[in-house]
């Protein structure tokens, strides 16, 4: 497949795994979005690419939705910090009764991103799901570092919980969801809560989640470039996060190096192929089943970091969307009408990689 080149690109391997569709919008969003190979990062002009859109259609639809009603509010902090920013999503077509709620944290390498970019997915998650949706908008790095994020993520789920039934929820029904950094918070959310008494969660669903600060995955050398995010970025969004002092290898601030895993509330974890992240996700779905936490792993071919931003344009993404929100409506079932704590099975892929 002929490109146009940087001399600092290293092509894709031959022949390339992503399909036509998905290598036009990978090469589309890299074009608009700042290159560690080209020039360094910087956390401004990453937020203005953001706000902006061209990160690609990172987001699912920014467009309103019909079917959610919305309500912007603020929630308690952690003790000393500021009050945190949420959107509240309720499914008009919701069940009688209460319902599950997922507290949802978005990605940008804990650098970027808000509320807005993430305003599509977390629609689409209520209506897919029938769960309401809280997203929270957490501190960011670098002027935020480690732990802020992942205790203003903690603080914002606990207070979930306390509050879910006057959110018309059910406080027994509670799950964690976030992509790439968010999914890091959301993993680090559910060892935080059992290490700290609770309260106890249903499910995480952890969309390509950043796990390891380490980045020694095969493929993270494999996909390293030319699939619009990659390991260069990584690198650098760790650095920010963690700073020169940071404990990267910290269970809260590295969920795929936490030594116990036991006790954790069953997860899915939806991985693009072509993911410099993606063997630390099938890393953890393996640690989390040997110790014997039920988890399924789905990896889709041809796809990309961030390819869920692509609903309406990848087949791939509705796919994976539709199986994120069948596995929720499945694990937040009311408990008269589950199926099995797992719902639809404790290991494998549709299209396994591993």
């Amino acid at each position: 497949m002929n490109r146009p080149t940087r001399p600092t690109d290293r092509q894709p391997p031959e022949p390339d795994p992503l399909p036509a569709a998905a290598r036009r919008m990978a090469d589309a969003m890299a074009a608009h979005f700042p290159d560690p190979a080209r020039e360094p990062l910087e956390a401004e002009a990453l937020r203005r690419a953001s706000a902006a859109g061209v990160a690609g259609a990172r987001d699912v639809r920014r467009a309103e939705r019909a079917g959610v009603t919305t309500t912007d509010r603020t929630v308690p902090g952690p003790p000393g910090a500021p009050a945190l920013p949420v959107r509240l999503y309720h499914p008009d077509s919701a069940a009688p009764g209460p319902r599950p709620l997922l507290v949802f944290f978005h990605g940008g390498g804990w650098v970027m991103c808000d509320l807005d970019t993430h305003d599509g997915l977390c629609r689409e998650l209520a209506l897919g799901s029938g769960a309401s949706v809280i997203s929270v908008d957490y501190r960011r790095a670098p002027e935020h570092r480690f732990p802020a994020a992942v205790e203003d993520a903690c603080a914002a789920t606990r207070w979930a919980c306390a509050h879910a039934a006057e959110l018309g929820c059910d406080p027994a029904r509670v799950a964690v969801a976030g992509d790439s950094s968010g999914g890091n918070l959301a993993a680090a959310v559910t060892l935080m809560t059992r290490d700290r008494g609770g309260p106890p969660l249903a499910a995480q669903l952890l969309l390509y989640p950043a796990l390891d600060h380490r980045l020694l995955g095969r493929s993270a050398t494999a996909y390293a470039t030319g699939f619009f995010h990659t390991t260069a970025h990584m690198r650098w969004y760790w650095a920010q996060y963690l700073g020169p002092q940071g404990d990267g290898a910290h269970p809260y601030a590295s969920p795929g190096l936490a030594p116990d895993l036991t006790g954790l509330p069953p997860a899915l974890l939806v991985l693009p192929e072509c993911d410099p992240l993606r063997d630390e996700g099938v890393a953890y779905g393996r640690a989390l089943r040997a110790a014997a936490v039920p988890a399924r792993v789905e990896t889709y071919r041809g796809t990309f970091h961030g390819f869920l931003g692509t609903l309406g344009q990848l087949p791939e993404a509705a796919h994976a969307l539709a199986t994120a929100s069948s596995w929720l409506s499945g694990i937040l079932a009311p408990p008269r009408g589950r199926t099995g704590v797992n719902s639809g099975g404790a290991k494998g892929s549709t299209r396994p990689l591993d």
